[in-house]
């Protein structure tokens, strides 16, 4: 595979911190440039994250003195990577407006933010579960009038536990899903000593997080219809989100009700053996097992399970009958690796093993 350059924009808060952290050995992608607001724009990247830097791992050597670009300077960010990852905090509008200017500007956007996620012509991509919506990019530069510029973006870290694992089992035809998530604070870009008010304490809200529970399910299971991604009609979700005193992981309690129900050796063994282009392409941050069955009453954990496959497999356990849905179980991610910058650089490495950055 070719070497590819590339920069972060918004790369001093949490997720683009978390993209550094992956990006510093990555086999194909090299970063060579960071991007942020105006107020870090000039500094040493260093200088500009100062003591907010939030990963557990050092900053990286090689990033320490690179000087921060204005993220609204597109032309001169573009001008020096072949794409962009964009985890800018900002109002949506802003976000679509910044993320199709560099799209403009004939730099590809893959992107952590939700401005683009039901854009029609924007795929939303989980590249185990729906990698042929990135042929909808055709459609989008025709839209956008760019030979090599468009947009792609992954989809909510808090759909990363339970819809990998429910997509294997759509086959028997899934009717009704409940599901109800209790998501780490590193979701909102906190920290224990930046939140104190999660300690001993759940908070019942997120906003927009039951929405998109609820509705990216259905386009990540769409299909193209000319030059749109048009949304699955069924199953119907409910969604109900919580925000728990944990570092990292998403985790889902999911209740399903099927047309065909299957039965619990036939799902087991269809989490077991389910693999997608990911696996089959190899990519360098695909999991080699993406689903894991934990049989254990008290797995799958936050803290013992987060990190499978370095962040990039879902646990599932406790599969059981219902006595109003067909079955129940529960499921974890890791939301800022599967669930983020992990997501979109797994996404970045489907489009580049495609070719949609040449």
């Amino acid at each position: 595979m070719k070497q590819y350059n590339v920069g972060v924009i918004g790369a001093t808060g949490m997720v683009g911190q978390r993209f550094i952290t992956l990006l510093e050995n990555h086999p194909w992608f090299n970063l060579v440039a960071l991007a942020a607001s105006t107020r870090s724009a000039g500094k040493t990247y260093e200088d500009a994250v100062g003591s907010r830097w939030l990963m557990k791992t050092p900053m990286p050597e090689s990033v320490k003195k690179m000087v921060v670009l204005d993220a609204a300077n597109v032309d001169e960010v573009a001008a020096k990577v072949d794409f962009v990852f964009c985890a800018v905090n900002m109002k949506k509008d802003e976000i679509k407006a910044l993320e199709e200017a560099y799209a403009k500007a004939e730099c590809p956007v893959v992107s952590n933010n939700s401005a683009h996620r039901f854009t029609p012509d924007v795929p939303m991509v989980v590249p185990e579960i729906n990698a042929d919506h990135i042929d909808i990019i055709p459609a989008q530069r025709k839209r956008l009038g760019t030979k090599r510029g468009f947009v792609a973006v992954k989809s909510n870290c808090s759909l990363q536990s339970y819809v990998p694992a429910l997509h294997p089992l759509r086959k028997y035809g899934i009717s009704d899903v409940l599901v109800c998530t209790y998501q780490a604070i590193s979701g909102a870009g906190k920290t224990f000593e930046t939140f104190p008010d999660i300690l001993d304490n759940v908070i019942p809200y997120i906003g927009g997080e039951e929405e998109k529970s609820e509705q990216e399910p259905l386009k990540l299971w769409g299909h193209i219809e000319g030059d749109k991604i048009v949304s699955a009609e069924s199953p119907r979700f409910t969604a109900q989100c919580l925000r728990v005193p944990v570092s990292d992981g998403h985790m889902g309690a999911v209740f399903v009700r099927f047309e065909n129900k299957p039965s619990k050796e036939e799902i087991l063994q269809a989490w077991k053996e389910f693999h997608g282009p990911a696996q089959d392409l190899e990519l360098p941050s695909a999991p080699k097992q993406f689903l894991h069955y934990f049989e254990e009453n008290d797995r799958p954990q936050p803290k013992l399970d987060r990190m499978l496959e370095n962040g990039m497999a879902v646990s599932i356990g406790r599969l059981r009958e219902d006595n109003q849905y067909d079955y129940k179980f529960v499921c974890l991610s890791h939301n800022t690796l599967r669930g983020a910058a992990g997501g979109a650089v797994l996404l970045a490495e489907l489009l580049a093993a495609k070719g949609y950055f040449d």
